[in-house]
């Protein structure tokens, strides 16, 4: 987190410029300042009078003098864990001015993960990507983008304002394509604090590739069709053998008119000739 301690060492030696000698009252209330969990905050106390006595900051944290002038002082505040209120105090013309300084600890995107599930899949059908992002807080500025390659294919932005930190999880459902073989998916997480007073955090998960293969016949289909082609079979044989056995019958049938006509005809001719 060394580009939040530049841009508060930045903003105190800019304070110290433009305050050092002006002669505008410096105190005008609090002062809102971000900082990760465990760093460390620059703290520049400037009085509005040239000679101030007391001139203090007021802190149960660990905090370092690196530099001071008559009308100024510069503190690094050390390990800052949870939020706090700095006081910087002076004393003008027996008159005692107070500013507080409003320290919000944040805990930025460390890891991201992403997971592929599951990581071998047939076209056509879904699959699950989901990107976790453990103990951050605030949700409130966490952008979550889901990615095929360069391309997009979900962006979440979380709201709220919970100061203890916690998961932040989004899960997408897409659909398996033939080219997506061939693209790395990865996530992309961005804790944007720059309206608090903070920076910007963007972290990057490992890239994944997912396997694609060939779409699966459906069982259920092939059970159907087999059966279908059987019954089929079934019915041509029982029409062959109904066939077959129709011509028989009556190859049969023929055969017997026949012989009994030869007989009928024997009788007929032996009766003529006894009478």
């Amino acid at each position: 987190m060394a580009l939040f301690g530049g841009w508060g060492m930045l903003a105190a030696f800019l304070a110290l410029l433009c305050c050092r000698g002006s002669g505008v009252k410096a105190f005008q209330g609090p002062e809102h300042l971000m900082v990760g969990s465990g760093e460390s905050q620059f703290i520049n106390c400037t009085a509005s009078c040239t000679d101030p006595k007391k001139l203090v900051l007021e802190t149960h944290l660990n905090k370092t003098l690196l530099e001071s002038q008559a009308q100024w002082k510069l503190f690094k505040v050390a390990n800052i864990s949870k939020d706090e209120k700095l006081l910087c105090s002076f004393t003008c013309g027996g008159r005692q001015e107070t500013k507080v300084f409003i320290v919000t600890v944040f805990y930025p995107p460390k890891q991201v993960l992403l997971t592929l599930w599951p990581t071998s899949v047939a076209a056509g059908t879904l699959f699950t990507i989901e990107c976790r992002v453990p103990a951050v807080a605030p949700l409130e500025g966490l952008t979550v983008t889901l990615l095929r390659g360069t391309e997009i294919l979900y962006i979440q932005t979380f709201v709220g304002t919970a100061p203890s930190p916690q998961d932040a999880v989004v899960s997408h459902n897409t659909t398996a394509h033939r080219e997506d073989g061939h693209h790395n998916f990865s996530c992309e997480a961005q804790m944007d604090l720059r309206s608090r007073g903070g920076g910007l955090v963007h972290r990057v998960s490992d890239p994944q590739r997912l396997e694609v293969k060939e779409p699966e016949p459906n069982t259920q289909m092939v059970i159907i069709i087999a059966v279908l082609i059987v019954l089929l079979l079934v019915f041509v044989t029982f029409v062959f053998l109904c066939f077959v056995f129709s011509q028989k019958w009556h190859r049969g049938r023929t055969g017997y008119y026949a012989v009994h006509d030869h007989w009928r005809r024997l009788i007929g001719s032996h009766r003529a000739q006894t009478l």
